[in-house]
């Protein structure tokens, strides 16, 4: 199915959602969307359900020590992971994907609209701090799904950037992540608050460790 952006009738002036035509059934999922009974990692904001091969990490802020971003090693690419709070009717993505542009344009970067399986995303050339290599860039592909009251942000980096057949793989990753949204009223745009994994869930293939 062909990704769309709705929204609902009686608000014209707000942004509309932009997500996968078929999202509420094939992902990212909400909470109330997902199979309880599936043996999902609880990161908090985002439950990762365990692959083989996939090794999991978890982003932290060096002065809060928040977790503020879960990072997926999967197939020969990266995924980066955040949630963030959204308005129930109206999405965030349209918005924040220009102001990704502009931030990447401010370091010296360039970014292309396209059209993938999740709707718009960037395709951005980001210059990399890479030691000895100042001419040095690195690709990523900035996505986004608004969902009931949230909004997921993806960053492929790595063979999902360049590559049809690993981009499918890493796609289908996000497909299976579930949204926590919860019931505290948060403003739109605020992180949905991320943990260590709190589950029984078998994590073999997903060591957990705390990283920058």
């Amino acid at each position: 199915m062909q990704p769309s952006d709705v929204t609902e009738p009686g608000a014209p002036d707000e942004q509309l959602k932009s997500a996968p035509a078929d999202r509420e059934t094939e992902g990212p999922l909400d909470e109330s969307e997902a199979n309880p009974v599936r043996p999902y990692v609880d990161l908090g904001g985002v439950k990762i359900l365990p692959r083989e091969g996939l090794q999991l990490r978890l982003e932290v802020e060096e002065g809060s020590q928040r977790v503020v971003a879960v990072g997926l090693d999967y197939a020969g690419s990266t995924l980066q992971v955040q949630p963030f709070a959204a308005p129930r009717t109206s999405g965030l993505w349209h918005e924040i994907r220009e102001q990704i542009a502009e931030q990447i344009a401010k370091q010296g970067g360039t970014t292309r609209l396209s059209v993938g399986p999740f709707g718009p995303e960037l395709l951005a050339e980001i210059p990399a701090t890479t030691p000895g290599q100042p001419d040095s860039t690195r690709l990523a592909r900035f996505i986004g799904v608004d969902g009931p009251r949230w909004f997921l942000r993806g960053v492929i980096a790595g063979d999902g950037a360049v590559d049809q057949e690993a981009a499918s793989k890493i796609e289908e990753l996000f497909r299976s992540v579930v949204v926590v949204r919860g019931k505290t009223p948060m403003p739109p745009r605020d992180l949905i608050p991320l943990h260590m994994p709190k589950t029984a869930a078998p994590v073999d293939d997903m060591p957990s460790t705390p990283g920058v």
